[in-house]
């Protein structure tokens, strides 16, 4: 059975709850993940865009027993900023670089030591979209437009997403982004072990 994400919108910054888009909630010691990008002979490092965190215990009551972790947060992170509306390089239709996505987890959820990781523009104003709330149900393998967890020989569906006008999230040709890990890198834990491909 796959998990279905409902993105909802709230008013709330969603400190430390499952949430799309605003800012990532981490550890003050979790690096926040970055590409490095050659332009003009130069090397520049980009921030890839936060796309979510989904807190384990939400997802605890519709995933099989010893699947995926009953607590701590799941981070998620892509090179979308082209997606969204924004100037970026692009990576396009295909299996993505290692550097393009991150998967990040961390243990525990505490509030008192978690801080928010602020993306600021050359204004000093946030450059991130306002967060939306993240409701969960269970789901028919390959069904759901946000989705979790359909799997496919070996290999288990991380997270699904597609177009959005209401989310300002448009792939233009292609149909959905896809971070996808192999049944035993998900059993060991092993986030770094992803792909991400857009089809």
């Amino acid at each position: 059975m796959a998990i279905e994400l409902k993105p909802r919108e709230v008013e709330s910054r969603l400190f430390c709850m499952s949430k799309f888009w605003g800012d990532p909630d981490m550890p003050a010691d979790m690096p926040y993940p970055m590409m490095e990008f050659t332009v003009e002979g130069k090397k520049i490092e980009y921030p890839l865009t936060f796309i979510c965190q989904i807190d384990c215990s939400d997802l605890a009551p519709y995933v099989e027993p010893g699947l995926l972790p009953e607590e701590g947060m799941l981070y998620f992170f892509a090179a979308i900023d082209p997606y969204l509306g924004y100037e970026a390089p692009a990576c396009g239709i295909g299996e993505w670089p290692k550097a393009a996505a991150a998967v990040k987890y961390t243990k525990q959820v505490n509030p008192e030591t978690f801080e928010s990781y602020e993306s600021l523009d050359d204004e000093g104003e946030s450059g991130t979209k306002a967060p939306w709330a993240m409701d969960f149900a269970s789901c028919a393998p390959g069904t759901g437009d946000f989705r979790m967890l359909s799997e496919e020989g070996d290999e288990v569906e991380l997270l699904r997403l597609v177009s959005s006008a209401e989310m300002g999230l448009d792939f233009g040709d292609a149909k959905e982004l896809v971070f996808s890990i192999s049944r035993k890198d998900l059993g060991f834990g092993n986030w770094k072990k992803h792909h991400v491909v857009m089809k």
